[in-house]
């Protein structure tokens, strides 16, 4: 069942009436709450596109620094409940460390609020966490409030391409020595060709050349774009996690398999699902089940989907 409400309080109406609820369409409710570049916070209700939240704010010249593809496409819901993230997330982390609260409509159609609307918010147990990355499994997240960043003076992408991904791992390694502090630490490789590396800065004008000036000392050249990695999670992907100190080990094993890596995190996305192993499908959707029944009791929402 697809229900579309123009109102949360239509929304939690239609959760109490509903037996099973397959997919809730939030664009309706899509309103900028408030924003108050002083604090650097924003309030937004979920159906709002991504694109169109940043584009808000940048009247304060701030920004909300996650980067997930395709944001013309996305929402705040679906950047919440699938744990968006992109190549920035080496500098920036992931949407969990930008949330300071959010208003949640239960299965049951109960309202809960979690959280505040302060950076120095600690009241009570952080079920932001929680409802992050649960597809909307055991709530749907209709309202968040975030903290920004100032918008940066500056960012520059630099990349360097490699026949062999061992010239690429010591190339890492003399940036993980460094000084340096990148933004973007990204490796791909598209169609088999050669193993590019990305590393991206951004902030003060003076600071980000210096930085720029030392990685092009290395053999990084300027003229690349982010878009790989859109282009690359445009079509189905899977991901894998890893320890940063196995990431290329991990990569070694692809063969000549088509990746994107976030060199820096240990996060890689390939084509094939190589990794859910029974035991670890029986570890999550065992522990998802005990959440649904503590939450959905009544199995209104769906289950999670692993990807």
């Amino acid at each position: 069942m697809l229900i579309k409400p123009d109102s949360i309080l239509k929304l939690q109406q239609l959760m109490v009436d509903a037996d099973k609820i397959d997919q809730v369409d939030l664009s309706n409710i899509n309103q900028l709450v408030e924003h108050v570049p002083e604090d650097m916070t924003a309030t937004v209700q979920t159906g709002m596109l991504v694109e169109d939240f940043q584009k808000k704010l940048l009247r304060g010249s701030q920004w909300l620094p996650i980067d997930p593809p395709n944001p013309k496409e996305i929402t705040i819901g679906d950047l919440l409940s699938a744990n968006l993230s992109g190549a920035r997330r080496f500098g920036y982390g992931s949407i969990r460390d930008w949330v300071l609260g959010m208003v949640v409509v239960l299965p049951d159609g109960k309202l809960v609020r979690n959280g505040g609307k302060v950076v120095k918010n600690v009241a009570g147990f952080d079920l932001c966490r929680l409802l992050i990355g649960a597809q909307n499994t055991l709530g749907i997240i209709v309202e968040v409030t975030f903290k920004l960043l100032p918008r940066p003076e500056m960012e520059v992408n630099l990349f360097k391409q490699f026949q062999e991904l061992s010239q690429a791992e010591e190339n890492l390694e003399k940036i993980w020595h460094s000084d340096l502090q990148p933004v973007v630490l990204d490796l791909y490789r598209i169609k088999s060709q050669e193993t590019t590396m990305v590393v991206s800065f951004a902030g003060p004008i003076a600071d980000v050349e210096t930085q720029a000036a030392e990685l092009i000392s290395m053999g990084f050249k300027s003229g690349i774009s982010l878009g790989y990695d859109a282009a690359f999670r445009s079509k189905s992907c899977y991901s894998q996690s890893v320890l940063p100190s196995k990431l290329m080990s991990s990569l070694s094993g692809l063969g000549d398999m088509d990746f994107v890596a976030r060199a820096g995190n240990g996060v890689y996305y390939v084509r094939e699902n190589l990794f859910k192993n029974r035991a670890e499908i029986s570890s999550v959707f065992g522990l998802e089940q005990r959440l649904k029944m503590e939450f959905d009791p009544l199995n209104k929402l769906p289950k999670l989907q692993l990807k």
